[in-house]
């Protein structure tokens, strides 16, 4: 559906690509070198250098035809000339840190492939390198590039050895047959070859553009800047991306899970229903959005109800069009052998009567009571409900001393 252009400036998102990895790996630098964005926009995360929150920035591929040459930018510097442009990316720039791997598979649950970095002058693999891979693999990306950065903080040797760590890791995984790409983000070398690589390896899936539109929600917030005119006030604005389907301005819509509400002493929850003001894709207003990429919805919806994340987690569909929801849900899981991300890796014991879980299905995340742990029927009483199909994947984590660990994944019954 996309349209070769000379440039990208009124040109969609067409896919929507992870960046993943361990703490301090180099995730954020390679976002603002293709991008030319710096997505720690969140206070905590500019104080400790980490990326706490989902990163959302749009960068586009250019080819230089004349010297084979790969950019994000429209003239390319091999021949000073126009390149010619091939598509916009979203990049979703999800946390390595340990104890936000909710936020990442939140992240997984959008994409349509993912970069995961490695640095050189470390010994791969670190213990959220191979938490990540794990959790692309039970996600369901097949999609991958290792970005193998730092090359300019090793030697040759040290690089060569790195390299071979990063194959050896690999090996045991269904991405063997995985490119690795040798770069320095912050020295600016060889992104070209990593442009090159996406090009060739994470192609633009097939997308449905007739099927009953629905969008899963990343972020939620509020857009006005304090002290502003009530007349100059706008709605709530929804962040994430389309997985199918279009949505057009003015539409109706309908937001699920919704908000939490007590009936006859009971908590339940109640879908919203509003309108669709504005439409952002790349940070301009467009008509209608379509699958592939991130992008925003503003809605009319007032913005206390909308701010702070409070709605991410949450799907968006026409009136009526939503999956169930479920305050119980029965699985049929699969479990890991070896609990994976720490330096002393356990095994998986089966799941206990009572236990609680954190569960993650598209971009909600929720908390699960095991009421009955039979592995083909595993039954769980869920703290907040989620929207979903039958035959949904849903990814299971356990708290292992005092972090939720990645532990397997249930297929929805």
């Amino acid at each position: 559906m996309s349209v070769k252009k000379k440039n990208d400036s009124t040109t969609q998102p067409e896919l929507n690509i992870a960046l993943v990895g361990h703490v301090d790996h180099g995730k954020t630098t390679l976002t603002e070198r293709l991008s030319g964005k710096w997505t720690d926009t969140h206070s905590e995360e500019l104080k400790k250098g980490i990326t706490i929150r989902l990163g959302y920035a749009d960068f586009s591929i250019y080819h230089d035809e004349e010297n084979d040459f790969y950019t994000t930018k429209e003239k390319s510097i091999k021949s000073n000339k126009p390149a010619t442009f091939l598509r916009k990316i979203s990049l979703v720039d999800a946390p390595g840190h340990e104890s936000l791997m909710a936020t990442m598979l939140a992240g997984a649950a959008i994409v349509d492939g993912a970069l995961l970095l490695v640095a050189a002058n470390e010994k791969c693999p670190q213990p959220q390198t191979k938490e990540h891979l794990m959790a692309l693999q039970i996600t369901g990306i097949k999609k991958i590039i290792v970005v193998q950065n730092k090359i300019d903080l090793v030697s040759h040797e040290e690089a060569i050895k790195n390299y071979q760590e990063i194959k050896e890791f690999l090996a045991s995984t269904e991405f063997r047959e995985a490119p690795i790409i040798p770069l320095s983000a912050r020295a600016n070398v060889n992104i070209d070859m990593l442009l090159k690589a996406i090009q060739e390896h994470i192609p633009t899936p097939e997308r449905d553009f007739k099927a009953e539109p629905l969008m899963l929600v990343a972020r939620s917030f509020d857009v006005n800047k304090p002290g502003l005119k009530p007349k100059d006030l706008v709605g709530g604005v929804l962040g994430g991306t389309v997985k199918q389907g279009v949505f057009k301005v003015n539409e109706e819509i309908e937001i699920a899970p919704g908000y939490m509400v007590e009936e006859k002493n009971k908590k339940i929850w109640k879908s919203l229903h509003t309108k669709i003001s504005q439409i952002y894709s790349g940070g301009s207003p467009v008509a209608e959005i379509h699958p592939g990429g991130s992008m925003a919805l503003g809605t009319m919806l007032d913005p206390t109800i909308i701010k702070s994340d409070s709605l991410t987690g949450s799907l968006v569909a026409h009136p009526g069009k939503l999956p169930p929801l479920h305050y119980q849900i029965s699985l049929d899981t699969n479990l890991l052998e070896r609990v994976i991300g720490m330096k002393e890796e356990g095994e998986v014991k089966p799941l206990a009567k009572g236990e609680v879980l954190m569960l993650n299905v598209h971009s909600a995340a929720t908390v699960g009571v095991v009421t009955d742990p039979s592995k083909k029927n595993t039954t769980c009483v869920l703290k907040k409900p989620i929207c979903a199909n039958k035959g949904d994947r849903i990814t299971i984590s356990r708290k292992v001393g005092d972090r939720f660990r990645l532990i397997g994944y249930g297929i929805l019954k």
